[in-house]
């Protein structure tokens, strides 16, 4: 019974409220708001106390502009966004008024900044102040703001107030003094603001570009500990550093307690994927530095990188300094599985990171500890030799890489074991040096045959891109310099390269392009058939020889008797040089039979009454002697060395022309004793 009583109860529910339908649909209570009165609306009257909408609307308009009114600084506000909004359109605006209305933007806001920049509208006002500011108004601005810089950090607008003040152009002794207002109020706070949605960005923002080094050091400390922070506020003006290795050195008793600090505000930031951080790379790498290999700090470290599984922080370390040492002594210290979810995290990033100036040295990081070339090479060739797109946008792409100093990098570091000093930074090389020693432990595969196995996959796709598109390389230096080391180092078919260049020798619309020095130094490395040793003042021969020594011998000397009297009379004689210099020249007594059938034409100066440098050498090979301005031959000569070290292989020879020509007036007895040291010079190179 219980039962059946709850159901009847259950089914009768609560009465309902029948609703009336009388007024068109209207609801009765809603009929009753609209009319005031109670009564129907007869459509003559408004909905709200026999007004109409747009009585209505005028009249909130009105109470809302008697509202504003009756704030602080109501009628500056007012006239200051007037002001605003005519100057916010730069090129509106003829210079004159401008002028006029930034002066008179000033004498508003000058004393009331404060009232001004805690409001949304209004604080627009200021910057655009900012934005046209002398430095001497903005210091003012600066000092006017001192002590609210934290809180208007962690602003939702006036946040870009603070960065506008500190960003915004002026001169760097203004710059510097709204630096040193500005940092200093983040001393203490760092800890607070690198969590804050709002602070923290506007903090690294500063940090990052434009802190001096000492405030750095200052705002890295505060991650340390409470009692680097309680430092920061009472010496601000002494020297400190950031080095962790250096304050565990001096206090080893404080590792402990630092170590676990830096790694709860770290992991904070990890696991919230607030990753972009640059301070936050600097922590990182603090800590992974002091911490001991094979540690279980050491190991946790590496385990928090792999739980990233979307990649954020791994993306966001490749691009930092500190981030991208994290980065490559991960990819050292890793396993083989390690390694591979780390380049993966960077699958459709490789040309973005070839570019960058930091990013790029992951990169040669996973071509230096990777034993499975076969991976490395699909998952980073592809995309750096824009493998999907199609021929023209392929080769445009290409061209893009080779003639960016940080993009060509990727592409021409395994193209010799000692990459070139032009190529690498100081930096550069001494982080592959620390890799380096790392792998000897880690890595199993032979350095020189992982080099081989990467520098075939990536060789023929270079040496296509060369023959294609090798008139448009040789106008630039980079160009030039890109062919040299990838015909020299490539391991692929290099003839129909060479075959370009050789064709390209006797263009007439390329005659302005191979005079230049660039161009100049690339056929003379290409015939000389290797690459200059300093140390040893020799040359070393690429295995298998180039043999474009001959290549463009024949060229020349078939195209018209001219083409190669005009090289051995031009900038490109040093080409011809190189050619009697080469061991592997089969044309050698041709060449120096030519010369001297033509040794008058040699001989004669040119406009300027100076013989060229190159073309001097020339005769001194083959037993002729130069008339005209050897001094003005010597400095062509000097520029030609300093522009390339190739040329520093005959610095010795040149060094000693102007005491040869003292000794020699042209008489043949003295031509004869200097016979010798013309052979010893020319075994010696």
């Amino acid at each position: 019974m219980a039962i059946e009583k709850r159901k009847s109860s259950g089914d009768a529910g609560p009465p309902h409220k029948k609703v009336r339908s009388d007024h068109n649909g209207v609801h009765p209570d809603r009929q009753r708001l609209q009319n005031g009165s109670g009564k129907p609306q007869d459509g003559k009257d408004g909905f709200l106390n026999g007004t109409s909408s747009k009585e209505a609307h005028y009249k909130q308009k009105q109470l809302r502009a008697e509202r504003v009114a009756a704030k602080p600084n109501a009628d500056n506000i007012a006239r200051s966004k007037k002001i605003w909004e005519r100057l916010r359109i730069k090129s509106a605006v003829p210079k004159d008024e401008r002028k006029k209305l930034v002066e008179e933007l000033f004498s508003i806001i000058t004393g009331r900044v404060k009232d001004f920049v805690f409001k949304h509208d209004s604080v627009r006002v200021v910057q655009c102040a900012i934005k046209y500011a002398t430095p001497e108004q903005k210091t003012q601005i600066a000092q006017e703001l001192k002590g609210s810089y934290r809180e208007l950090a962690e602003s939702k607008y006036a946040k870009f107030l603070v960065a506008k003040l500190i960003t915004s152009d002026s001169s760097a002794k203004g710059e510097n003094k709204v630096r040193d207002v500005v940092v200093p109020e983040f001393y203490g706070h760092v800890k607070r603001m690198i969590r804050h949605p709002e602070a923290s960005w506007i903090m690294d923002d500063i940090y990052r570009t434009i802190a001096s080094p000492q405030q750095k050091a200052r705002l890295l400390r505060e991650w340390y500990g409470g009692e680097f922070a309680l430092q920061s506020l009472q010496n601000k003006h002494e020297e400190v550093t950031a080095d962790l290795a250096q304050i565990l050195k001096e206090s080893p008793g404080k590792k402990s307690p630092i170590m676990q600090q830096l790694k709860e505000m770290t992991n904070q930031l990890v696991q919230k994927k607030t990753t972009g951080f640059t301070m936050l790379h600097d922590a990182l790498l603090q800590y992974f530095l002091n911490c001991n290999v094979g540690s279980p700090e050491h190991g946790e470290f590496l385990e928090m990188l792999r739980d990233d599984e979307e990649g954020d922080l791994f993306k966001n370390l490749a691009f930092t300094k500190s981030g991208s040492r994290i980065v490559c002594l991960a990819l050292a210290y890793g396993s083989s599985k390690d390694r591979r979810v780390i380049l993966k995290h960077y699958k459709t990033h490789m040309k973005l990171m070839a570019a960058d100036t930091w990013a790029h040295i992951v990169l040669l990081a996973a071509y230096e500890v990777i034993d499975d070339t076969v991976m490395t090479a699909k998952a980073i060739f592809p995309e750096l030799t824009s493998k999907d797109l199609d021929s023209e946008a392929q080769q445009q792409e290409t061209m893009n890489m080779a003639l960016n100093i940080n993009a060509r990098i990727p592409l021409l570091y395994l193209m010799a074991e000692d990459s070139p000093k032009w190529l690498l930074d100081t930096a550069d090389h001494e982080m592959l040096k620390e890799i380096r020693q790392i792998r000897k432990e880690t890595s199993k595969k032979d350095p020189s045959t992982r080099r081989t196995e990467l520098n075939k996959v990536l060789s023929q796709p270079l040496l296509d891109f060369i023959a294609s598109q090798a008139e448009t390389l040789l106008q630039s230096s980079y160009g030039c310099q890109f062919i040299g080391e990838v015909l020299l180092g490539a391991i692929g078919d290099k003839q129909a390269s060479l075959n370009t260049l050789s064709s390209l020798a006797i263009e007439e619309h390329t005659a302005e392009t191979l005079v230049t020095p660039h161009a100049g130094r690339l056929y003379k490395t290409l015939v000389q058939g290797g690459r200059f040793d300093p140390v040893t003042k020799t040359v070393t021969p690429s295995d298998p020889p180039l043999g474009f020594g001959n290549l463009l011998f024949d060229t020349l000397s078939s195209h018209s008797d001219d083409t190669l009297l005009s090289w051995a009379t031009s900038s490109n004689s040093w080409s011809l040089v190189a050619m009697l210099e080469n061991e592997q020249f089969e044309h050698k007594e041709d060449l120096v039979k030519y010369l001297q059938t033509h040794a008058g034409d040699l001989q004669s100066p040119k406009e300027d009454g100076a013989a060229n440098a190159g073309t001097k050498v020339l005769l001194e090979r083959i037993g002729g002697s130069v008339e005209g301005g050897g001094k003005d031959a010597e400095k062509e000569s000097k520029s030609a060395k300093q522009e390339d070290s190739i040329v520093s292989e005959m610095s010795e020879t040149k060094d000693k022309k102007p005491k040869k020509e003292k000794k020699t007036t042209g008489t043949a007895d003295n031509a004869e004793e200097q016979q010798p040291k013309k052979k010893k010079s020319k075994k010696s190179v």
